[in-house]
């Protein structure tokens, strides 16, 4: 346990540490391929939020999203992709092939849906190489493009924010 926060503290320092070396690269295209981390212990309405995208333009074939939860259990199974603390190693980097494959993928749109700084969705959100990343203004503002003002039970007001944003900057 005590091994753990001293992880996780030193995990947030490199993530910091990298986002004072930040080139925002600006993307013109617009979005069709989405990415979402979302952090299991403070939302549970996953499926109604990828509802609303898919009723906003984005096809359901282009939507992946990533769960993290705290602690999984070994008898525990999912039908989605789920990390965890184990997942993120003392370098500040994941181990793991799911979470490698999704922190490379090419979004044109990755959705950090969490309010709360923990060290492996700092790193997951700081590691991808998505085009446009979009978060809460609770979290760190060098680590998103664009960051909405609202809590995470609130997730229709983050999609119409998001949404009403993105035909504003043309990315729809």
């Amino acid at each position: 346990m005590f091994l753990n926060k001293i992880k996780d503290f030193w995990t947030k320092k490199i993530v910091k540490k990298r986002l004072s070396n930040v080139k925002h690269i600006n993307s013109d295209s617009s979005i069709k391929k989405v990415g979402i981390v979302f952090d299991e212990s403070y939302f549970y309405e996953k499926e109604k939020m990828i509802l609303q995208l898919i009723e906003n333009g984005i096809e359901e074939k282009n939507i992946d999203f990533f769960v993290f939860k705290h602690q999984v259990k070994k008898n525990d199974s999912f039908d989605y992709k789920v990390f965890t603390y184990k997942n993120s190693n003392w370098n500040a980097s994941f181990d793991g092939v799911e979470v490698n494959d999704f922190v490379n993928a090419d979004f044109d749109l990755l959705i950090s849906y969490y309010d709360i700084e923990k060290a492996p969705l700092l790193l997951l959100t700081s590691l991808s190489k998505a085009k446009f990343k979009v978060g809460f203004a609770s979290i760190d503002k060098r680590l998103n493009h664009f960051m909405i003002d609202t809590n995470a039970e609130n997730y229709n007001v983050f999609i119409n924010e998001l949404f009403k944003y993105l035909k504003i900057l043309n990315k729809l």
